[in-house]
């Protein structure tokens, strides 16, 4: 049976990269690291790492079993935690993962409303540039707590929170500003240079697939890896971009539109196991504060 110990050991060894480094890190002799390391193989059945001469390397049944161990440490760690919590030895603090545009746009005042009421609980904001990283830090346990797009099939706790739309943003002098109704069909813009997000962003694949809807594909006058430049960019006269609303700071100088038919996409909060009450309270606030459509 695998140890907590032994589990700490590997991961150490795959974060430092070496016996030796993690051997130092842990402040034990790398004979006895190397030995738990041994251990931990022959009760699983198989080398988890490839020694090599300058390195180490995961094998395919490390690269399984890493995950695990990283999610049972991340467990372990809040149990003690809210163990402490419970004796009054230590303040509280709440882990949530979300992603660029959640942080910037519906994150931050429910967080001066949370400061307000739990002024002992720490945050500690983890934020993710796609919804498939934020799944997956939320499956291997690395937060109470997940805030972003709905996810898919998720084995878990999932408290909607509503509907987010998007805007096209335009520099306020652009022809097509003045669209009747405030709506402007993305097909319109189909011969633009458009300020697009960096591959690799959740936004990016938001923003294709409501081009390709429109029977388009969007030529990328700049790329950006910042949430926040792409409204700015826009705005400047760069081209036009798509972002959510909620982003959209309200001393922007643009033309702000609705697209037709709307972008919009449902946003949750979800954890991995059933949610303690710090982590539900901070659920009930979120789902109170948040105002989306849906």
């Amino acid at each position: 049976m695998a140890t907590l110990r032994q589990l700490e050991y590997l991961a150490a060894v795959v974060d430092t990269g070496s016996f030796t480094r993690a051997a130092e890190q842990l402040h034990v002799t790398q004979p006895a690291l190397s030995h738990q390391v041994r251990s931990l193989e022959a009760s699983l059945g198989g080398a988890l790492l490839e020694r090599l001469p300058r390195a180490v390397r995961l094998t395919p049944l490390g690269r399984a079993v890493l995950p695990h161990a990283r999610a049972v440490l991340a467990d372990a760690g809040r149990l003690h935690a809210a163990a402490r919590r419970a004796s009054g030895l230590a303040e509280a603090e709440l882990e949530v993962a979300t992603v660029h545009s959640v942080a910037l746009g519906i994150l931050p005042p429910v967080l001066r409303a949370w400061r307000a009421r739990h002024p002992g609980v720490r945050i500690r904001l983890r934020e993710y540039p796609h919804a498939e990283l934020l799944r997956a830090a939320a499956a291997t346990g690395r937060a109470d707590l997940a805030v972003g797009p709905l996810p898919d099939d998720w084995d878990g706790p999932v408290r909607e929170l509503g509907v987010e739309e998007f805007a096209l943003v335009l520099p306020p002098d652009d022809p097509l500003a003045g669209a009747p109704g405030g709506a402007l069909p993305l097909a319109a813009l189909a011969d633009r240079d458009w300020v697009h997000y960096a591959p690799g962003h959740g936004l990016a694949e938001v923003l294709d697939a409501a081009c390709a809807r429109a029977g388009f594909t969007p030529r990328a006058a700049v790329r950006t890896e910042q949430t926040s430049a792409a409204p700015a960019l826009a705005a400047a006269g760069l081209g036009p971009t798509l972002a959510p609303a909620t982003i959209l700071p309200a001393a922007l100088d643009a033309a702000v539109l609705r697209p037709d038919p709307p972008v919009r996409r449902t946003l949750a909060a979800y954890t991995r196991t059933r949610p303690d009450r710090l982590t539900t309270a901070f659920t009930d606030l979120l789902a109170a504060r948040v105002r989306l459509g849906g």
